[in-house]
């Protein structure tokens, strides 16, 4: 979609980007600041191979308090981004002709990471009739012998749901059971808007030894070009992270951690203040939405992201994509982008622009919606 909306932003025509999965707020200037003090302090050569120790130290104390984890800074990573840190994961845990599970609406970059491992990514449909929810015995029935890992993005893009208790026990269950990793995409760990919070499932019984936990700056405080996150992983799996780290970047830059320990120290009024901003334009969004033919849309208890379902247009989700695009003049992103199971819904991320561009789009989709 973005390839597709480039030539009509050459035009000078006016798109309103629901597509890009990005916060549309700036970084905190205390955040920047604390960079740019240590780039003035000379924090300008190598780093620790794992991270400064000082961020990792304050990560321990994070996941420890909110995630509930048992880590010690020896069990954390920094990475480029959660992205780098999915990469290092899968080729530490795959290898070629495995089979690692994810669940569909899946995020395809994890896909494109097993194949490059040599590995197969094998779906497993998210129950739409019950809001996306985990069902674990048709994970189980996904299973075969040449199955490692079982990959979970929670809360889920692009599904904007957070899963629950009962959900992460019955898959840690069957990984237990039948002894598989789990690699967890935290990465919208404190982007929740309902009561009740966020669980890793690297905090449940027995699972701590088979995780691989992903987070990153990017979401909660607006830091997605810093390119910054950080891994935990037990021994015997971040030996082989840090193999993989090293040899492709040798660590992350060394002034931006200190911006990073900023954030995680000092950074929760700011999230809280952008994820209140979030709230607002998910609920204006949710609510225009609903008001429109054809279109059904439950409002996400987390992430930026609605994912209104709308087969009663009679659409399918590219076709109706591409006439958002190109008629109202609205990005969107297909469903069906997001596997088979996302077909017949639309993603559009409510965080990638201000609540007035978002009343404007969802004008815009109303008027064409009415008219077809």
């Amino acid at each position: 979609m973005s390839d597709k909306a480039a030539p009509l932003e050459a035009q000078g025509i006016d798109l309103i980007r629901l597509d890009v999965g990005r916060p549309i707020h700036d970084t905190p200037s205390h955040i920047k600041e604390a960079a740019i003090a240590a780039l003035r302090a000379g924090k300008v050569h190598y780093s620790e191979m794992q991270g400064e120790s000082a961020l990792r130290a304050a990560l321990a104390s994070k996941l420890t308090q909110f995630n509930r984890m048992a880590v010690t800074p020896g069990d954390i990573l920094i990475i480029n981004g959660l992205t780098h840190g999915s990469f290092a994961a899968i080729m530490t845990l795959l290898d070629a002709g495995d089979e690692a599970i994810l669940l569909d609406p899946h995020y395809p970059q994890h896909v494109g990471k097993i194949e490059i491992a040599g590995a197969r990514a094998v779906m497993v449909p998210l129950d739409a009739a019950d809001g996306f929810s985990i069902r674990a015995d048709w994970i189980e029935a996904a299973i075969t012998p040449k199955t490692r890992v079982i990959v979970l993005v929670n809360p889920a893009n692009p599904t904007g749901r957070p899963y629950g208790l009962r959900e992460l026990e019955a898959v840690a269950e069957v990984a237990i059971r039948h002894d598989l990793a789990v690699i967890s995409d935290e990465v919208y760990e404190f982007v929740i808007y309902e009561p009740g919070r966020h669980i890793s499932i690297a905090a449940l019984p027995g699972m701590a030894e088979r995780t691989v936990s992903l987070f990153a700056f990017t979401k909660a405080y607006a830091m997605d070009g810093w390119r910054l996150g950080y891994a935990v992983a037990p021994p015997a799996i971040m030996q082989g992270m840090i193999k993989i780290a090293t040899n492709e970047v040798t660590h992350v830059n060394s002034f931006i951690q200190y911006g990073a320990l900023e954030a995680v120290s000092n950074g929760q009024a700011a999230m809280e203040a952008m994820i209140e901003d979030d709230r607002r334009k998910r609920d204006l969004m949710v609510m225009r939405l609903n008001q429109m033919p054809g279109v059904h849309c439950p409002a996400p208890d987390a992430t930026i992201y609605a994912f209104p379902d709308i087969r009663a247009t009679g659409k399918t989700s590219q076709e109706l994509a591409d006439l958002l695009l190109f008629e109202a003049h609205v990005v969107v992103e297909a469903g069906s982008f997001y596997g088979a199971t996302g077909e017949g819904h639309l993603r559009l991320c409510f965080g990638s622009e201000t609540y007035e561009r978002i009343d404007q789009a969802m004008t815009r989709i109303s008027h064409l919606l009415n008219r077809i």
